[in-house]
């Protein structure tokens, strides 16, 4: 948001300059992200002097050129071409020097006009951006100092402007006087000069004859206040230049006298107008109601919208004119040939303002204040300060009386404070007077008020103030959260337990894999549901979606977190990033029961982990580029489950889903259904959804279950071996269906204590093998932890292997 910083200081009234102003904004919790200087022309007309015309002739090739001699006060005198009717001799002018750049990026050049050397410019108003006539040169006043320049002579300012934003309980300062009314409690507290003006009413506004339009709400719970008043006899017109400079100055760009007062009082109150041009609204009646189904309006912006059951519109008896709250309709604007307006201040509910802001995808000033929560109470003072203002700018009466349609008008929040409380509640005993004098310069209101306690009233622009926390809130924004020091003792106490830790193991998850060269990632839990859509693992129907989504890319919560992985390969890859290791830790979410989509039990949310990668590793001079592969994936898999004693070996698998998956396995929990793992090569089916070509393999691991696995391992501590460890190798040809993990798990049964570890250190196919076989190269690691082990106890556990292998599985040995 901006802030003009000469705008304010019409309602602070200060000699403070922006840089104060700013930091107090970022003291009281309005943070400020920077203070910008704009000139009212670009480049403020610099090398554009005053000069005076001392001879001018006709140029002898052109019928229109003259040929004139400048001085412009440097002590040269200048030839000049000209095009000008109106130039003639002894005239002061505006003068672009060579190297002057004017607005719309135009270098003055010396250049040579029809056999004539020309050395700068003389200047019309539209050259120089100060007006649009062009009819001629300007022609200054005969006392106009020659060299003076442009910007003195014209009197160009920098307006000073101060960009900040606001949290989204702050709606209060989103306005001119909203800044001003904080920042005055606050220079106040600290004891600096200064005033708090509000714009003036003037009570005695032109009344005349006429008819009023007449409005008819039909639901004071969605419209609690509906003020407007019909003027008369309005000249539609541009604004005033100072007028039209302070909208620019926040970004505005003004358009006529009426539409840019409704701009103005925005920003300087924060309340959102409307104002209609009251001979289009049908038999001179408003009716404020929500939209039927498929109702149809053509809004401000040119684009048709078809509405949603339930959307406030304000209509006539034909057709809807307008989005409350949100957006004018075309067809009920004010163009230059209105000359009856109507206006309207108002306060719409919240909660359906933002649904149907959301639904169209439509976001603008008055949105963004209304759904925040605006000032009930200001909506008269409002409208009387637009009329005001078109009367003043666009002139006629007012035909009708305030219509302040406010049926159950809202009562302050009365709120109790302890002072003992609050300044327990601050760390420090700021006193009762610094408290009252505080919230006094807030506009808080004292109801009753003793020795340790007050019961207050809130002022109505402070919408999210409901509770005595609130009010300690805006108390310390005010007093200065580093006013409070930190104490210089620290009280304590350390608790040693055995309690299991889940935050801690997750940590240390996350610091292995980032310390094997793993990226973390963290995506949003809101995802698009076309993802979903031809999964079976994921269907789309166990989707939880969002009532009121932000867009259809974020209209369901995710159930995995490898669809989000996929999006930061995509992201990368299409940067040429195409090597990735990454990993993230999330919830995901799911509908149980779609049945009863009301019910919470209906939802199950858990935590997962997810690694992924992808893409080749860059080639060196000691090491040649590696692809990434199932195996080595599977690899960080194995070593991250050892490090807790989990033998991956021993788990229960079947063959992943081949809807995620190409190839892969998941992994379950001992004795149970439940997945611990799922892992493999993304299909590339899925892969191509998001614009991926290269293989990419993926892991998601339960986290609950992986938690409960892990909480059942009891650590035990133990003396290296001393005896030396034995290895032996032995090459099986079998049959293309006998895995590794199956030949692993049968020779731990035959040798439980003495054999340590099996491991696949070559595979081999090809034609001299036969059909349908493959030989595997096994290791085996043999040791006893209390004598060293003799080749005929080795030979005789080897023997024993090499039989069950042949017996359970037809091996044969190479």
């Amino acid at each position: 948001m901006k802030l003009s910083y000469d705008w304010l200081k019409e309602y602070l009234i200060c000699d403070l300059s922006p840089k104060e102003i700013a930091d107090a904004m970022t003291s009281i919790g309005i943070e400020v992200d920077g203070i910008v200087e704009q000139e009212q022309v670009k480049g403020s007309l610099e090398g554009v002097v005053v000069a005076k015309v001392l001879e001018c002739e006709e140029h002898p090739n052109s019928d229109h050129l003259h040929i004139t001699k400048v001085d412009d006060g440097s002590g040269d005198i200048l030839t000049v071409v000209c095009g000008a009717p109106n130039i003639a001799a002894g005239q002061k002018v505006l003068f672009a020097r060579i190297g002057t750049i004017l607005p719309g990026d135009f270098k003055i050049k010396k250049a040579k006009v029809r056999g004539v050397e020309s050395f700068g410019m003389i200047c019309a108003e539209d050259e120089l951006g100060i007006g649009e006539a062009h009819d001629g040169i300007m022609v200054l006043p005969q006392e106009t100092q020659i060299g003076q320049s442009a910007k003195d002579y014209l009197n160009l300012k920098t307006e000073v402007v101060i960009e900040y934003e606001i949290t989204a309980n702050r709606v209060d300062a989103a306005s001119h006087i909203g800044v001003a009314r904080d920042l005055y409690a606050y220079f106040k507290h600290n004891n600096y000069d200064v005033q708090l003006r509000y714009p003036l009413l003037n009570e005695e506004l032109a009344h005349g004859k006429g008819e009023s339009v007449a409005v008819e709400v039909l639901s004071d719970e969605l419209v609690k206040r509906y003020v407007s008043i019909t003027i008369d006899g309005v000249k539609v017109a541009p604004s005033p230049e100072a007028f039209q400079a302070k909208l620019r100055s926040i970004g505005l760009n003004p358009i006529n006298n009426i539409v840019d007062i409704s701009n103005y009082v925005l920003f300087e109150l924060g309340q959102p107008l409307h104002i209609f041009d009251a001979d289009k609204i049908s038999d001179n009646g408003l009716i404020v109601r929500t939209a039927r189904d498929k109702e149809n309006l053509t809004t401000l912006d040119g684009i048709s919208r078809s509405l949603n059951e339930g959307d406030i519109v304000i209509a006539d008896k034909n057709s809807v004119l307008c989005l409350a709250g949100i957006m004018g309709g075309l067809d009920s604007s004010v163009t230059e040939s209105s000359q009856r307006v109507f206006i309207e201040s108002a306060y719409f509910d919240p909660a359906q303002i933002r649904k149907t802001s959301k639904k169209h995808g439509l976001q603008t000033d008055s949105s963004f204040r209304f759904e925040r929560g605006a000032n009930i109470d200001i909506a008269e003072f409002a409208a009387r300060r637009a009329a005001q203002l078109v009367l003043e700018l666009a002139g006629g009466q007012i035909v009708s009386e305030v219509n302040d349609f406010y049926p159950h008008p809202e009562q302050k929040k009365q709120i109790e404070i302890n002072y003992s409380r609050i300044a327990r509640f601050i760390g420090k005993d700021i006193g009762k007077e610094v408290i009252d004098n505080i919230l006094t310069y807030l506009s808080y209101e004292f109801v009753r008020e003793d020795e340790n306690t007050a019961i207050i009233k809130a002022p109505y622009y402070m919408v999210d103030v409901e509770r005595e926390c609130d009010v300690i809130e805006e108390i310390l924004r005010i007093y200065g959260y580093n006013n409070i020091e930190l104490p210089q003792t620290m009280r304590s106490s350390i608790n040693f337990s055995k309690t299991f830790d889940p935050e801690s193991l997750r940590n240390n998850i996350s610091n292995f894999l980032a310390a094997n060269g793993f990226v973390e990632t963290m995506n949003n839990s809101l995802t698009k549901s076309e993802y979903y859509s031809k999964l079976t693992t994921f269907p789309l129907e166990r989707c939880v979606s969002i009532v009121n989504p932000l867009s259809s890319d974020l209209n369901v919560m995710r159930q995995t977190l490898l669809l989000n992985a996929l999006e930061d390969v995509s992201y990368n890859v299409n940067r040429q990033i195409s090597r990735l290791k990454i990993f993230e830790y999330g919830s995901v979410y799911e509908l149980v029961n779609n049945d009863a989509p009301e019910q919470l039990s209906s939802y199950k949310e858990h935590s997962c982990f997810s690694l992924l990668i992808t893409g080749a590793t860059e080639k060196l001079w000691l090491r040649e580029s590696q692809k990434a592969s199932f195996f080595e994936l599977k690899a960080y898999i194995e070593l991250l489950l050892k490090r807790y004693d989990i033998d991956i070996y021993s788990l229960p698998t079947k063959e992943a889903p081949e809807d995620i998956f190409l190839e892969g396995l998941t992994y379950y929990m001992p004795n149970s259904e439940e997945i611990l793992i799922r892992m493999g090569t993304i299909n590339p089916v899925l892969a191509k959804q998001f614009s991926i070509k290269q293989e990419v393999f993926a892991a998601e691991i339960h986290w609950q279950n992986l938690l409960q696995l892990i909480s059942k391992i009891d650590i035990h501590f133990k003396e290296l071996p001393k005896y030396p460890s034995v290895k032996r190798d032995l090459a099986l040809l079998l049959d293309e269906n006998i895995s590794f993990a199956s030949l692993r798990a049968s020779a731990f049964r035959v040798s439980k204590s003495l054999l340590k570890n099996v491991s696949l250190f070559d595979v081999y196919r090809g034609d001299k093998l036969p059909e349908n076989k493959k030989q595997y190269a096994l290791s085996f690691i043999f040791q006893d932890l209390n004598k060293t082990l003799t080749d005929k106890e080795i030979n005789k556990i080897v023997d024993k292997l090499i039989s069950t292998f042949q017996n359970e599985y037809g091996a044969v040995l190479r």
